[in-house]
């Protein structure tokens, strides 16, 4: 395990913060929730974290790809429904489909995921970028430098072979990976023989496999926040993430808060 660096700025602030191996983020979105001081002003109080909903119907063949497990009728819908772009929610709903086989006990939703995809890069769209069809995003995208001014001090781990820049790290990717974290838990999510921290689904299927890692039983509150706060270890950033799940499960019908 590595040393965990923490991040030292407000969740409105660029957070970046990371467990023991640490995963960062860019830039924090408005979630579709609504007002986040709702619950200072009479409203409801923010949620604390986002019960899962069932994962969607998978496809037969999983050998092309996390997105070819998903149910095409099913995403069509979905992300007319929550607004989340139908490439991301391919790649956001074939991690959770990927774990619900190959780690049952985890519980990891795809609207947790999705969640963290919007709160890190607004789904891959950050500053203009776009997802491609194979799920690269155009251009690249970068974090700041992690250089312990407004952020955690993360010294250059890669040369600049991952994050383009051989002085100090920077978080990679629409998930806003580390490259520490992207050397801990690389893999090719989209079966085109290329593990790529830019492609949404090679960095959404780390990222899955990250949060099953981190802790267990996401369907349940404890072990949801655990997950959650381990990829990003502030309150407003878990608020933020709950608020946005629970916005997308509502939208379709299912699960509120809990």
């Amino acid at each position: 395990m590595h040393q965990e660096a923490r991040a030292a700025g407000a969740v409105t602030t660029f957070i970046l913060g990371c467990l023991a191996i640490g995963l960062v983020v860019l830039v924090v979105f408005q979630p579709p929730g609504g007002d986040s001081d709702s619950d200072a002003s009479g409203g409801a109080a923010a949620p604390t974290w986002a019960p899962a909903i069932e994962a969607p119907v998978a496809a037969a063949d999983p050998g092309a790809g996390i997105t070819q497990l998903v149910d095409p009728d099913w995403a069509t819908s979905t992300a007319t429904a929550t607004g989340i772009p139908e490439r991301a929610l391919l790649a956001y709903a074939g991690a959770a489909i990927v774990k619900a086989k190959s780690a049952p006990g985890c519980g990891l939703s795809w609207n947790t995921i999705a969640a963290i995809g919007a709160m890190e890069s607004d789904h891959g769209r950050h500053d203009g970028s776009v997802v491609g069809e194979d799920g690269t995003v155009a251009p690249a995208i970068y974090g700041i430098q992690l250089d312990g001014v407004n952020t955690a001090e993360i010294p250059d781990s890669d040369d600049g072979a991952i994050d383009g820049d051989p002085t100090i790290d920077r978080a990679v990717g629409p998930m806003q990976l580390i490259p520490q974290t992207w050397r801990n838990w690389h893999t090719d999510g989209n079966a085109d023989g290329v593990e790529d921290p830019q492609n949404l689904d090679d960095a959404v299927m780390a990222t899955a496999n990250y949060l099953c890692r981190a802790s267990t039983h996401l369907e349940t509150e404890s072990g949801w926040r655990g997950a959650v706060l381990a990829y990003n270890q502030s309150e407003d950033y878990a608020t933020g993430v709950a608020r946005t799940a629970i916005a997308y499960a509502e939208a379709i019908g299912g699960q509120g808060a809990g």
